[in-house]
Order: structure tokens, then C-alpha cells, then sequence
């Protein structure tokens, strides 16, 4: 509203028309001239001031319908809910809108108002009118209409900078925390700055400076942040950036936003972002940004941050490819990407790896039958995935030649594929430094502890252009992040570094050797399997992938001295994933090659004398070990003579873990085990669930498994008995169990979710 009261009756009331109001000063004899009829209340308050109807204006109304009791409860929680616009006129008995709907549906008779006063408390400023009636008050406010009107029709641009920090005062000092008295001064000013595009410099600086305050708690309308981008794009190193734009940028980054439904807040950041990456140590300063942010501690206490952050980059990045997507004549297509370019090329495939010296008759067929097996490649349209096509009458040749297996040729098995050279693909200028400032951003991220696994699975399902994964500049970038998540011990993160479905490439094989992103010999590949085959990804299902997609540069690595890939190949002999005898030879003789081959592959033939002499018939076949006996002690018992005839084992209240598991897989027998308060957990439920299928009876009381291992137990289709009493099972877990498991019959799943 626009009056300014007095002490006196008597002061200069002065209006302009535009911002004349509804209501007015006045002295006793004025008002006896209205014909309104005097409301039930005096007009005279104690310090003297009276006010006047005068005849229409536009004003915004609030009711409140609430008893009287409550008012001063509702207007100390300062907030408002709904303002309606109305155009008022007073009629001879009452006040009416133009538009009778919502609060003004029914007018308000002159008789029924007990009392008229300016809204006030804890000292505020007075802007609104209150009209108290019978169960409710009318609240009248009209300030905000005012500047509307003056800004809509903008002369000098002094004084419409005057009119703009009066606004924003106003605003700020008001006690109504409402939309039209925050917000909506934004929405002026972003019209305003829409419809006027011949603005200096000194002019957008000025405006924003003005506005700078309601930007704290308020997100900046769309034609504003369009404005704000173009601000970023032609000044970044102005101090306007860092001292107004800092605030308002990470107020959008720690509040829960959709970017595809305010794309324009996201183009704000990203220009923000670049911006600073202009200035001296550009990506220091960025660098600084992203750590005011996440906090002092080692938690970041803001989780939208990096969601947030990510999206920013994902749309940063595939901006700068995207004259490429949008014209795929200028692009590769996926099958050129895979093939390596060799239709433009003419590029000779490379020669299959040889590790051993074959037969000569293995060798000549080997000459007449590579073109044919090498040169198919098949691409699914929609996944970065290949599979390599063999001829079937090629097949039936050369596996006729090694016995009628069923295993694929040795040479298939062992031949790496050759690494796809990427696409030459040539950024502008503009969009190769935005390219390098994101990606730059994403490997600060993966620095943070607390983050990684959040970003692990943001970036899982590859959420980057076909045309990114071919640009060598950004795969080689990228792999910092991904030695990052190859390097965390952590299950949650590096589990991300394999395909979120069957079928579906991910990022362990995209930067695996003949993958479309490797350029380092398998070293990386090297780190993901060595750190994957720690955890609970040292099982059959893990070792026959790698047999069956990776075994050429498994053997490679192996050949060359890396220790992990010895032990993947030992595995794979001593869990018999290698059917085909020749390819077992040719493991054999690749163990035997390096030092370290060679003392493993000898500790793999002593472990399994070993192993034949515990299988062999013969033994107990019952046994139970005492009361607090270790991993160490089941495996000094087991190595002690047979345990072929082994049916029936207890483990109960001893202190076994998981790695007992891997002595539990080589009882051939065994059809009992009972686990009753041990340590035995997730990863050793998934070894067994792989190697004692013919188990009967389980029992996994007080033990700390949870669903992730349970769900293995599906597999054990003999599974008769099963209890999980007090663990930490869940119904969904158990129905799932009860589906998968036709034998089950004997359950217990006492103090557990699904009891």
C-alpha cells in the first residue's frame, strides 16, 4: 500500500496517479462527506491518524479465516500463502471487485468492518491494510503494482535504477514473506531487461548489483538467468561474477533442483563456471569453489551439491559434441568407432596373438581360416558393445580338430582384439575449453571421499555421447576418474566400474585392451581386475566373463609379469573354468613363463594334491569344531587327511569367517553346515551358493549376512532347510527365496523383517 501515516490529521497528502491507493489519510469532516456508513469501530486510533475510502485501485488481497485469537499467531510466522489480485471499486455499501472469484467473491459490506488499521509488529514498516470483519481479516497491500506500472515504461535509466533499489528495498523490509514481495520484483526487472536490449555495460553491472540481495534466497526468474549468461559470456572477469554471482550459484547447487525443468538455471551455472575458469588460475579458483562447498569436514553437508554438479557437466560436455550428434555426416557412425575407421582407412586386421608353439597342421589352418574369423564385427545401435562373429563352418572345422568340444577355438580364446583407434575428431576452439574445464571438474569430484561413490553411480550407466567415447582427448582425460574408482577399496564404488545390465558395456570394458578407450596396454584393466577380484567378485560367475571375453589379454598381462592376472589365470584352472585342453596348455605354459607364474602355478599343484587327497572317499562324516575356533584352525583340520565322506559340518559360535569359504567349496559331499552365530557373511553365501549346489540344510542364525548375500542362496536349488533367524533378511528377500527354492520346506526367519 502507499501511505505514509502521521501523527497528525493534518500533514501533506500528496498521490501521483499511478500509485494513487484504495485508502487515504483523512480528518473527520472529509470522511462525513463519503457515503459509506461509519463502520461499527471509530477510525481514530491513539495516535490520531484517520484515513479515508477513496473510489477504485487495484490491490492485492489476503483473507485470513481464522477467529480473531489466532491473527497474531498467523502474522508472527510472517508468511503469507496466497495473494489474489483484484481491481476494487467502492460502491455506496460495500467494497467489490471487478472480478467477484476467490477471496472477493462476495463484497465486503461497509457496515460489517469493525475495524481498519495498518498492519504493523516488531517495529516493522506499515504496507499493508487491515480490514478486521466478523470471522476474519481482509489484508489490502498495493506497493508491488506501483513499480509495475513505473517500470513498464522506463525513461532515464537513473531513475529507473532509483526505482529498482527502492523495489528491492521495499521487499527486502517488508514482513510479508510472500511471492509477489520477493519474487515478484524479479519478474519485473527480467521483463524489464528482456524488453530493453541496448543497455551499456555500466547499466547491466548496475542493475545487478541493485538486485543483488533478493538473489540470496530467491532463484532467478529465466529471462534473468539468460541475462545473467550473456553478463558471464562478455564480462567473465568481472568482479560482478565473483561478488554476486558466487552466492546466487551456490544457492542453486545446494537446493534440490530439476534442470530439465529449469534448463536455464543449469546454462547459468555452466557460464558461471566457465567464467571463473577465465580468470587467473582459472582452475584453481574453480577448484576453491567446489571445496567452499562441500564443507569443512570430511562430509559434505550439502547432498544436491553433486548431482547437481554432474549435471552441469554431463550437459557441458555433450554440448561440445553436439554439432557432431545433431549431423551425423560429420560424425563416425558406432560401427566406424568400433572398426576403428578401416573402411576409410583400408586397415589390415592385426595378426592374433600366438603364446605357444602349435602343431603345423595347426598353424596352416590357422593361416587359411583368420581372414574369415576376424573380419565380421556386429555393433548394437543403441550401446557401445561388439561381439565378434565367427564363421560356422570355420567353427566346426577347427573344433572337429580338438576333439568335437564344445569350447571356443584356442585362437579365438587367446587372440586379442586389436585396440579401436578412436575417431579424429576436431572441437572448435570455444567447445575443446569447455570440454577441458568440465571434464577437469569430474576429476576434482572423484577426489572427494565422501563422493565417489555417489558419482560412481551418476556415471555407471556411461551417460556420455558415442562421439565423447571416440574422442581420444576425452577418454584420456576421463581415465584419471576411472583409475580413481578402479583404486577404491570401497565395494559401492568400484562394483561401477562393470555394466549396470547383462549385455550393456561398461566402463571396465570400454578401457579394457580391445576396448574403445584403451591406450595403455591393459595397465588400467590390470588395476580394475586386481581390485574387483578383492572383493566379493572373486566367484565362478567374475572368472567365466573374463574367460570367455578376456582371457587373450589376461594372458598377455600374465605373460608380461602381473601379478594379478597369474593368480586370475591359477583360479581359473584350479575352479576348472577352462574346459578345453589345449587352452589349458597354453595357460600352463604362460604361468611357467615368469617367476612368479611359476611359484604360483606350483602352490596351485600342491593345493590341489591336496584337494584330491581331502576329496578322496574316506574320512568322517560328521564333524563338528569347537567352541571359538578361527578360519586358520578349520583349514589346519581339513589339510589334515580325507574328508570325501564329509556330510554333515558345524561351525557354530566359532569365530569363521567368509574366508573359510573357499575351504567349504572343496567338501564334494557335504549336504549340512551349520553357520549359528559365526562371522560368516555376504561374500562367503555367494562362493558357496556357486560351488555346493547339492547343500541341503543351511543354517545361518545370528550371522551377518544380508539380503545381497541371501539372494545367492536361490541358485542352491537342494536347499531343503534354511534358517535366518535374527539376521537382517527382508520380506521382499524372503518371498523372492520362497519362488526361486521349490524343495525350501523347513524355514526359520524369526526377529527378522519378514517374520
Amino acid at each position: 500500500m502507499d501511505f505514509n501515516g502521521s501523527s497528525g490529521g493534518g500533514s501533506d497528502h500528496r498521490q501521483i496517479e499511478e500509485s494513487k491507493p484504495l485508502l487515504g489519510e483523512m480528518s473527520a469532516t472529509e470522511g462525513n462527506k463519503m457515503g459509506a456508513a461509519p463502520c461499527r469501530r471509530a477510525l481514530l486510533h491513539c495516535n490520531g491518524m484517520r484515513y479515508k475510502l477513496l473510489q477504485e485501485g487495484d490491490i492485492q488481497v489476503c483473507v485470513i479465516r481464522h477467529p480473531r485469537t489466532f491473527l497474531s499467531k498467523i502474522l508472527t510466522s510472517k508468511f503469507l500463502r496466497r495473494w489474489e489480485p483484484h481491481h476494487l471499486t467502492l460502491a455506496d455499501n460495500s467494497v467489490a471487485s471487478a472480478t467477484p472469484t476467490g477471496y472477493m467473491e462476495n463484497s465486503i459490506s461497509y457496515s460489517a468492518i469493525e475495524d481498519v488499521q495498518l498492519l504493523s509488529w516488531e517495529n516493522a514498516p506499515k504496507y499493508c491494510l487491515q480490514l478486521t470483519i466478523p470471522g476474519g481479516t481482509v489484508l489490502l497491500q498495493k506497493k508491488i503494482y506501483k513499480y509495475k506500472k513505473v517500470l513498464s515504461n522506463p525513461g532515464r535509466w537513473e531513475v529507473v535504477l532509483k526505482e529498482i533499489r527502492t523495489l528491492v528495498d521495499m521487499a527486502l523490509t517488508s514482513p510479508l514473506q510472500d511471492d509477489s514481495i520477493h519474487q515478484a520484483p524479479l519478474e519485473i526487472v527480467s521483463k524489464l531487461l528482456s524488453e530493453n536490449n541496448n543497455l551499456t555495460t555500466q547499466d547491466h553491472e548496475s542493475i545487478i548489483v541493485a538486485i543483488a540481495p533478493l538473489l540470496e534466497n530467491n532463484h532467478p526468474p529465466p529471462d534473468l538467468c539468460e541475462f545473467f549468461c550473456k553478463h558471464c559470456r562478455e564480462r567473465p572477469r568481472s568482479m560482478v561474477v565473483i561478488e554476486v554471482f558466487t552466492p546466487v550459484v551456490q544457492r542453486i547447487l545446494k537446493h534440490n533442483m530439476d534442470f530439465g525443468k529449469c534448463p536455464r538455471l543449469r546454462l547459468f551455472t555452466q557460464e558461471y563456471i566457465l567464467a571463473l575458469n577465465e580468470l587467473n588460475a582459472g582452475m584453481e579458483v574453480v577448484k576453491k569453489f567446489i571445496h567452499s562447498m562441500h564443507g569443512p569436514t570430511g562430509q559434505c553437508p550439502h547432498p544436491r551439491v553433486l548431482p547437481n554438479l554432474v549435471a552441469v557437466c554431463l550437459a557441458a560436455i555433450y554440448s561440445c559434441y553436439e554439432e557432431f550428434i545433431n549431423s551425423r555426416d560429420n560424425s563416425p557412425s558406432l560401427k566406424e568407432i568400433r572398426n576403428g575407421c578401416q573402411q576409410q582407412c583400408d586397415r589390415k586386421p592385426n595378426l592374433p596373438l600366438r603364446l605357444l608353439h602349435t602343431s603345423p597342421d595347426l598353424v596352416s589352418q590357422e593361416a587359411t581360416l583368420t581372414e574369415s574369423r576376424l573380419k565380421p564385427v556386429i555393433v548394437t545401435s543403441n550401446e557401445i558393445h561388439v561381439e565378434v562373429e565367427r564363421n560356422n563352418t570355420a567353427n566346426q572345422k577347427m573344433t572337429a580338430n580338438v576333439g568335437n568340444d564344445s569350447e571356443p577355438n584356442l585362437i579365438d580364446c587367446l587372440m586379442v582384439s586389436p585396440t579401436c583407434s578412436t575417431m579424429s575428431i576436431e572441437l572448435s576452439t570455444q567447445a575443446d575449453r569447455i570440454l577441458g574445464c568440465y571434464v577437469e571438474i569430474l576429476k576434482m569430484l572423484s577426489d572427494y571421499d565422501d563422493w565417489r561413490p555417489a558419482l560412481a553411480s551418476l556415471l555407471q550407466p556411461i551417460p556420455f555421447p558415442k562421439e565423447a567415447l571416440a574422442h581420444e582427448k576425452f577418454t584420456k582425460e576421463l581415465k584419471y576418474v576411472i583409475q580413481r574408482f578402479a583404486e577404491d577399496p570401497r565395494q559401492e564404488v568400484h562394483s561401477c566400474l562393470l555394466s549396470v545390465r547383462a549385455g550393456k558395456d561398461g566402463w571396465f570394458q570400454l578401457y579394457s585392451p580391445g576396448g574403445v578407450a584403451c591406450d595403455d596396454d591393459g595397465e588400467l584393466f590390470a588395476s580394475m581386475v586386481h581390485i574387483l577380484m578383492g572383493s566379493c567378485y572373486k566367484t565362478k560367475k567374475f572368472l567365466l566373463s573374463l574367460a570367455e571375453n578376456k582371457l587373450g589379454p589376461c594372458m598377455l598381462l600374465a605373460l608380461r609379469g602381473n601379478q594379478t592376472m597369474v593368480e586370475i589365470l591359477c583360479l581359473m584352472l584350479e575352479y576348472n573354468i577352462i574346459d578345453n585342453n589345449d587352452t589349458q596348455l597354453q595357460i600352463i605354459s604362460t604361468l611357467e613363463s615368469t617367476d612368479v607364474g611359476k611359484r604360483m602355478y606350483e602352490q596351485l599343484c600342491d593345493r590341489q594334491r591336496e584337494l584330491k587327497e581331502l576329496q578322496r572317499k574316506g574320512g568322517p562324516t560328521r564333524l563338528t569344531l569347537p567352541s571359538k575356533s578361527t578360519d586358520a584352525d578349520l583349514a589346519r583340520l581339513l589339510s589334515s587327511g580325507s574328508f570325501g565322506n564329509l556330510e554333515n559340518l558345524s561351525l557354530a559360535f566359532t569365530n569363521v569367517t567368509s574366508a573359510c569359504a573357499e575351504h567349504l567349496i572343496k567338501l564334494p559331499s557335504l549336504k549340512q553346515l551349520n553357520l549359528w552365530s559365526t562371522q560368516f557373511g555376504d561374500a562367503g553365501l555367494r562362493l558357496l551358493s556357486e560351488h555346493l549346489t547339492m547343500l541341503q540344510v543351511l543354517n545361518l542364525c545370528e550371522t551377518p549376512v544380508t539380503d545381497a548375500g541371501l539372494l545367492a542362496l536361490s541358485s542352491m536349488k537342494s536347499l531343503c532347510s534354511l534358517n535366518m533367524n535374527s539376521t537382517k533378511l527382508s520380506a521382499d528377500t524372503y518371498e523372492d527365496l520362497k519362488a526361486k527354492l521349490p524343495n525350501l520346506k523347513e524355514v526359520d526367519v524369526r526377529y527378522t523383517e519378514a517374520w
